[in-house]
């Protein structure tokens, strides 16, 4: 029986479906989003002086060109990047929630609402009662755009990213010993999202894992 991480809980097939008849407003989720970024270093290469002796004919000018003023950011890719932006920082207080095993003492509220604001509430409650939280990190690697509908009452922005979980590890409060947990689960997959633009700022509304790969 296949198995993933939801919101950092590890899910099989039967107890997602239990989740889902136990909270019908819950969309299921998947953890910080951490975009990682490649640094590439160029090394110039410089010429040594010629041992050719002079060159014949005139000597060229030098002419100097002005660097092109940068492109102006247009309105929809300001609110595109504002839309990731918080999904990141919505994943940043998650990974909050889940060490803690609580929503006091983080900014979720701030960045998430509805389903994706309910499950985190739910599941550390749960947590705590079973005595467990989580350490270590998730990525959400490469977080892309896939629909925009900015001129709708309600802004909102779809997302495609890969959620990789495999370095979140869940860990008993009385033992302070990892917890076992199915070897056979997709620990990296795609999750697709919905983020909304509401007065105080972009919030997570849903955010749902599929069985695929990534």
């Amino acid at each position: 029986m296949a198995a993933y991480a939801s919101g950092g809980i590890v899910m099989t097939h039967t107890h997602m479906r239990r989740v889902r008849r136990g909270t019908a407003q819950l969309r299921q989720g998947g953890a910080l989003a951490l975009i990682i970024v490649a640094l590439t270093a160029t090394s110039a290469c410089t010429k040594g002086p010629s041992t050719d002796g002079p060159a014949s004919g005139p000597t060229a000018s030098t002419s100097t060109q002005a660097a092109p003023s940068p492109t102006k950011e247009t309105p929809e890719e300001a609110a595109k990047k504002e839309a990731v932006s918080a999904y990141l920082a919505y994943w940043n207080e998650m990974e909050r929630v889940y060490a803690a095993a609580s929503l006091d003492g983080t900014d979720i509220k701030k960045y998430a609402a509805g389903p994706a604001l309910t499950r985190p509430r739910l599941e550390s409650a749960h947590l705590k009662k079973t005595g467990r939280v989580f350490t270590g990190s998730v990525s959400v690697d490469n977080p892309t755009v896939t629909q925009a509908n900015l001129d709708a009452k309600l802004p909102n922005v779809r997302l495609s990213s890969c959620l990789d979980v495999s370095a979140w590890k869940v860990i008993d409060t009385k033992t302070k010993k990892p917890v076992a947990t199915p070897t056979k689960r997709l620990t990296k997959y795609v999750i697709v999202t919905t983020v909304e633009r509401w007065k105080d700022g972009w919030k997570v509304i849903s955010d749902e894992p599929k069985e695929q790969a990534c």
